[in-house]
């Protein structure tokens, strides 16, 4: 049986995400460790995480005291503090080999019953965990840079994660009021980036085709579809658009974006005749007046977010 009860957070590695990470489990309430192998590293750490607080004080974002934040967190180099720890998130270098050269050492230390997570970007979980002992306990928690901003949490399952150690992972950010989604499968890039590195390699292809430049590409992204992203996710905004629509354009765009031709899912619900909130069922399924509403609090939403950026 894992524990499920996390009170003692050990966060390894003390770099951009690292640092931020033992500040908002600080704040949440667990007694943290930030370990590093370099003693320089922490001392840096120390004085943002300091700088850090003093600016959300000062923006009256604390609900607490400094001291009782900061007297959560502790520093060290010494692998002695995995032996108390209930859950361990790792976020060392973006490397295989020192991930799990890292995870078979500590895995010599920590109880039985602690939760293991790799903040990896995008290397398979599966792959790292081939150094852990009870893999099971083990599974990707990958944060969005700066963690402190962006809600997304990516709680993914290697092929021995057990859906005990995934669950209590992503309860875990939830209580870190984060936005977790579990990735039931362990693929190269989990979905984020997966997402983001398609549209940048779209991005720079149009650069190379010469139909636009940098500037351009960017104003389309910001106030087009990252504008849309921001409320609703790509099938959400299917359902909206109408399947059929969108059937229709990428029976030709497809083909020239990449390999895909087709896509069986899309075609799929589309010959079902489910065809987005028009018909009431699309990828997700819509109660009488469900479909009405959701355009309705989009449209109240794009509204508010342009009011807010149309002046900067």
């Amino acid at each position: 049986m894992l524990n499920a009860d996390i009170h003692t957070v050990v966060v390894a590695g003390a770099g951009t995400m690292g640092v931020t990470l033992a500040r908002l489990f600080a704040q949440s309430g667990c007694a943290v460790t930030l370990w590093n192998r370099r003693q320089v590293s922490l001392d840096k750490a120390q004085e943002r995480i300091a700088n850090d607080l003093a600016v959300l004080r000062d923006q009256g974002r604390l609900t607490e005291s400094m001291d009782a934040i900061t007297g959560r967190i502790q520093y060290t180099t010494d692998f002695a503090v995995y032996e108390t720890a209930d859950f361990v998130v790792e976020n060392i270098a973006e490397d295989l080999t020192v991930k799990q050269d890292f995870f078979r050492t500590i895995c010599k230390l920590v109880p039985e019953t602690t939760v293991l997570a790799t903040n990896t970007s995008g290397l398979r979980v599966t792959d790292i965990a081939q150094a852990v002992e009870k893999p099971e306990r083990f599974c990707g928690m990958h944060w969005w840079n700066p963690p402190d901003l962006i809600p997304l949490v990516e709680v993914t399952k290697g092929d021995q994660t057990s859906q005990e150690a995934a669950q209590i992972v992503y309860d875990l950010a939830l209580s870190l009021e984060k936005k977790p989604v579990i990735v039931k499968k362990d693929i190269l890039g989990i979905i984020g980036n997966r997402l983001q590195y398609a549209v940048l390699r779209e991005a720079l292809h149009i650069i190379e085709l010469g139909a636009a430049g940098p500037e351009e590409v960017d104003a389309a992204m910001k106030y087009g579809p990252g504008f849309r992203y921001s409320i609703l996710g790509p099938l959400e905004t299917v359902d909206l658009g109408g399947l059929d629509i969108f059937r229709a354009v990428s029976n030709y765009l497809f083909q020239d974006l990449g390999a895909e031709q087709r896509s069986p899912v899309l075609n799929e619900l589309a010959d079902q005749g489910r065809l987005g909130i028009k018909t009431g069922a699309g990828f997700y399924d819509y109660a009488p007046g469900e479909g009405a509403e959701k355009i309705r609090w989009r449209n109240d939403l794009f509204q508010k977010q342009w009011d807010l950026l149309k002046d900067q």
